[in-house]
């Protein structure tokens, strides 16, 4: 597969991506056969993202099973930059870290990066964050989170607790580093350059609040993993545990290349996307077929580059047996594109309905969830 075309940032995922060459470039490590033996220990079965590697990578989740092994919680923590609606990719991590918190009985704190989002759009104003802000908050609360466990931490709803711990972090990263680490050019406005440090607050957020060193473990698809160098880097000089990761991949597009975008909304599905409109996009979609069916029934599809294969491996077919079926179909041309694109746009129109009615119950709930200062004072021991 070519990586020249490959781009994975914090701010920006283009091109054909390579999973092993990105762990190669980020130094992680694959999840292996064995690592994943120890998380069913804990959990049963295993999760479909985990049986399927689609969370393929990670940073000291052995280490950190070996301390939760030896009687010691941790906590977890991602989050989210809210700069417009949710779609479906976003849902992924989101889904795989409510298993987490159910496994393993735990908080979660998410992030709500409205000052990030402020500071590179243009378009956004700090009331549109704030808008966007419970409006994500929703399609979170519909995944069925745990309520008191569940923080949602908007930036600028808890500065006064973030920022101490900020400037400690910050003090101990110079520019040269950031510049490295994340690209920023002259023309990058200040704002940007210190926000890693908040992005890197809530890592120590529990071992801050209640005078313990908590381990705290992130799910979050790869681009974030930058963040994260840079705060393992740090943790040892402010006495805390490094944070560890597991890194997911991302969604594809319903186009021809790339991962799902907010930027390209027709090759994306949206949480508020109608039945009817996700069906359009749907049978619109790039497919791994033949040009003709009398030619597909001959020579077969390949699945291997199909956003409609890749939707029911990542979410929408819970049984191995039968998304190994489907492989096998679309590959010999017993199943057409038109017939696979209906069966998934089904489900997905279920799949909307019920995350809709969900999502509009959580509007009553919202405050069970959204915290800020003066609530995280109260965690304080």
């Amino acid at each position: 597969m070519p990586v020249e075309n490959m781009i994975v940032t914090p701010w920006e995922v283009k091109g054909e991506i390579d999973y092993d060459k990105l762990i190669e470039q980020f130094g992680t490590e694959p999840i292996t056969p064995e690592l994943l033996e120890k998380i069913r220990r804990h959990t049963g079965e295993l999760h479909l993202q985990l049986r399927r590697k689609i969370f393929f990578s990670h940073r000291d989740l052995d280490w950190i099973l070996g301390r939760y092994e030896g009687g010691e919680r941790f906590v977890l923590y991602t989050g989210r930059g809210p700069s417009g609606a949710v779609h479906i990719g976003h849902l992924l991590p989101w889904i795989f870290t409510r298993h987490l918190q159910e496994k393993f009985r735990t908080r979660l704190y998410f992030q709500m990066t409205d000052d990030e989002k402020f500071l590179i759009r243009p378009d956004l104003t700090l009331e549109k964050t704030e808008y966007y802000t419970k409006e994500n908050s929703l399609d979170l609360i519909a995944l069925g989170f745990q309520p008191g466990e569940t923080l949602i931490m908007p930036d600028t709803r808890c500065a006064r607790t973030f920022y101490n711990m900020a400037l400690e972090i910050a003090k101990h990263v110079n520019f040269s580093t950031g510049r490295a680490v994340f690209g920023f050019e002259e023309s990058s406005n200040i704002g940007i350059v210190f926000f890693p440090a908040i992005q890197a607050v809530p890592c120590f957020l529990e071992s801050m609040l209640t005078g313990e060193k908590v381990p705290t473990l992130i799910p979050a698809a790869i681009d974030q993993d930058p963040y994260w160098r840079m705060t393992r880097d740090v943790a040892p000089r402010l006495g805390y545990p490094k944070p560890a990761q597991i890194h997911g991949k991302f969604l594809p597009s319903l186009g021809r290349k790339e991962k799902m975008s907010a930027s390209l909304p027709e090759t994306a599905i949206y949480t508020t996307d109608s039945p009817e409109t996700a069906e359009r996009k749907i049978m619109n979609a790039f497919t791994g077929g033949r040009a003709t069916v009398e030619e597909q029934r001959r020579l077969g599809a390949n699945p291997e580059i199909c956003p409609i294969y890749f939707y029911e491996y990542f979410l929408f077919v819970e049984d191995d047996a039968q998304i190994g079926r489907i492989f096998q179909d679309c590959r010999s041309g017993k199943l057409l594109c038109g017939d696979h694109k209906r069966s998934l746009a089904e489900s997905v129109s279920k799949f909307l309905v019920r995350h809709q009615e969900l999502r509009e119950k959580a509007r009553d709930r919202l405050d069970e969830y959204l915290v800020d200062d003066q609530f995280l004072e109260m965690l304080r021991r």
